[in-house]
């Protein structure tokens, strides 16, 4: 019994220690919330993040970070403790692939919230020829071998002979942005996808066909601009002949300075992203380290002032986010509430 009683003790205090090297009320060495990931999504953190610190004064104002959705969730899944961050931003939902390797860290709790709605936008500056575009345009641009053949487009009169003998210039994100995945999955495949056999490539090889419809070319047609998408504005804005790519927030906040692209005849505003019927609409969300909640001060603060701000007419939408359907918002706040862990069988 002696024997029992010292090795539960000892079980206890290393239980205890676990806590305090997690951050917890033992030993926290964090006192304030860190968030990673979107740029996207980082003006919108940015401003969740003043607004409580406006509002509570106890509350110490969030570290937001910009580093991708992509690299953001390497460094959300790389373990538990004040050393990792409490918030992953992101413009695309968490693949598989990285809920099993926040598993394989030790990231077992992990709480999805969707906080919005943005849209992959296409845009060129106010003195630009104003090209119409389809996902199949762009993918027969910016493939690296469309439907299987090494691009040889340069012009995107070479892609469509109803568009200008204009040069191929697109400035858009890294391979590290979800911004950069979105446009993969909502402009490129289905581009791709408008060639039966390349649907048809999907279901007998899919990394082939994730190749052929995904990768992008590297001849200088589409320019990697980082994670600024600040940056793809003021290229843009200098070379009318250049098309960039970016969250729909960005093209909001530049109107005097940009014009938006239609993409399938359709054009990038805030009603055909609510509604879908814009290509390129996508939904956000935060990813939450359940087992930071206790440790660290201000982070359920921070979780349930998202829902105080993304409702129609809020802060957040009067930053540029596209509000969510009312059924997605009212799910959305049960999740910042309630807290729920996310099931990773659901992520592709």
């Amino acid at each position: 019994m002696k024997a029992n009683r010292l090795i539960a003790g000892s079980v206890l205090v290393l239980a205890t220690l676990g806590l305090a090297a997690c951050g917890g009320s033992q030993g926290t060495s964090r006192d304030q919330v860190r968030a990673v990931g979107s740029s996207t999504v980082y003006p919108f953190a940015k401003a969740v993040a003043e607004s409580l610190a406006r509002a509570d004064a106890s509350v110490k104002a969030p570290i937001i970070e910009s580093t991708g959705t992509g690299a953001g969730m390497k460094l959300f899944c790389a373990g538990v403790g004040p050393q990792h961050p409490d918030i992953e931003d992101a413009s695309r939902r968490m693949k598989k692939s990285e809920f099993d390797d926040c598993v394989k860290n030790g990231v077992k709790e992990i709480v999805e919230v969707q906080v919005g709605l943005d849209g992959v936008a296409f845009a060129e500056g106010t003195g630009g020829p104003g090209i119409a575009l389809t996902p199949a345009d762009v993918y027969k641009a910016l493939a690296k071998n469309p439907f299987g053949k090494p691009n040889t487009a340069k012009t995107w009169k070479d892609v469509n002979p109803a568009l200008p003998a204009e040069a191929i210039l697109v400035y858009g994100p890294p391979s590290t942005s979800g911004t950069r995945d979105a446009l993969k999955e909502l402009i490129l495949t289905k581009g791709c996808e408008s060639d039966p056999a390349m649907k048809a490539l999907k279901d007998s090889d899919k990394k082939q066909h994730d190749a052929i419809c995904g990768d992008v070319r590297e001849d200088g047609a589409y320019v990697d601009a980082g994670e600024n998408d600040n940056l793809i504005v003021q290229k843009i804005e200098a070379n009318p002949k250049a098309i960039g790519v970016f969250g729909f927030s960005y093209l909001e906040e530049n109107r005097d300075k940009l014009k938006g692209l239609t993409m399938g005849g359709i054009n990038p505003t805030y009603e055909s992203i609510s509604d879908f019927t814009y290509p390129g609409a996508r939904p956000l969300y935060i990813y939450v380290k359940k087992a930071h909640l206790k440790a660290i001060p201000g982070l359920q603060a921070y979780v349930n002032e998202w829902a105080k701000l993304w409702s129609k007419g809020g802060v957040l939408a009067k930053a540029g986010m596209v509000v969510a359907p009312d059924d997605v918002l009212a799910a959305s706040a049960k999740a910042a509430s309630e807290l729920p862990v996310l099931d990773g069988s659901q992520l592709k």
